[in-house]
């Protein structure tokens, strides 16, 4: 008979935790162990903080306007995020991560728009020449961030470790992003709550999900009020300004990495992003501006938790 296990740490700036049932102690600290070695192995490759990273390696010719032969991972990366370039029209764009150099959210005034179009000349995945393994920047001054999909392929492959090593039932959760393994074992679904994006410390809606994952992309972890007008973080990488409508995005997929690109990409395309989720068909739910909040799911997947 197992039981469950919790191991929590940190990773890519956030609160994690792997939850899994095993057999006894020792064997679920190893897997635990395994699965957090990956996570960690991850971000020491792509993380843009660290000087001795991969992605820092590649930001270095990036400056430069030069080329780079890349490994397969993280060819296999580039293709993703190249085909979610694609799929959203240009919106969801790893090389946009230049405009983070002036907006300040910690403080209380807007860019102008020269600093702005100075740093949108050098945005845009369409000025990549990619070859594999060959990468090439076009254009001088260009930066990738993998932040828009790091987590979320960090918890699938977290996820793959586990399995290889017999787990069928737990969680792995990168800081709300989320892949789920499979059911308790007594075949009843997980319980993820959703943040509220107005309400720290409150629930938007509860989520029931026996195998897959979860990714939420909001407008509430780093935002600024300038004359009473509300910026949110997230930037239209064709613009440089930041994207209105949409509040709060969740996505359920097979995979982390396709529930994260998928809300992100809903969110960047504002309120046009409902009609875009339906024609989808995944599970998802949203709350815009004002508060309105719809949930589509088969089988009642989400729910209004009780104390909202």
């Amino acid at each position: 008979m197992s039981s469950l296990y919790f191991f929590p740490f940190q990773a890519m700036g956030t609160d994690c935790a792997v939850h899994l049932y095993a057999a006894d102690q020792a064997m679920a600290e190893h897997i635990a162990r395994s699965a957090i070695a990956e996570v960690m192995r991850i971000e020491q490759r792509y993380s843009r903080y660290r000087p001795d990273s991969d992605l820092t390696a590649i930001n270095r010719v990036a400056e430069m306007g030069g080329s780079i032969e890349v490994d397969d991972e993280t060819a296999g990366l580039l293709n993703y995020a190249l085909a979610a370039y694609r799929k959203s029209e240009g919106l969801f764009d790893i090389s946009s991560g230049l405009l983070r150099r002036v907006w300040n959210f910690k403080g209380n005034e807007l860019p102008d728009q020269k600093s702005l179009d100075e740093l949108l000349s050098c945005v845009g995945l369409n000025k990549l020449i990619w070859q594999a393994p060959s990468l090439t920047f076009s254009v001088p001054g260009m930066e990738l961030d993998f932040g828009g999909l790091g987590k979320e392929y960090a918890a699938d492959r977290a996820a793959e470790v586990c399995f290889a090593n017999g787990v069928e039932h737990g969680v792995i959760d990168l800081g709300g992003d989320i892949h789920v393994l499979g059911p308790h074992p007594d075949g009843n679904p997980w319980q993820i709550g959703i943040r509220h994006p107005r309400h720290p410390g409150k629930m938007m809606a509860v989520a029931s999900i026996k195998q897959g994952a979860l990714a939420t992309s909001g407008d509430y972890e780093r935002c600024i009020e300038v004359r009473s007008q509300r910026y949110s973080h997230i930037l239209n990488p064709k613009t440089g300004w930041p994207v209105q409508g949409l509040s709060s995005i969740s996505v359920i997929a097979d995979r982390c990495l396709v529930a994260g690109s998928v809300s992100t990409i809903a969110m960047l395309k504002g309120l046009d992003g409902i009609e875009w989720l339906n024609n989808l068909g995944v599970d998802h739910c949203w709350m815009d501006e004002n508060g309105r909040c719809r949930f589509v799911g088969s089988n009642e997947i989400f729910e209004i938790p009780s104390s909202t």
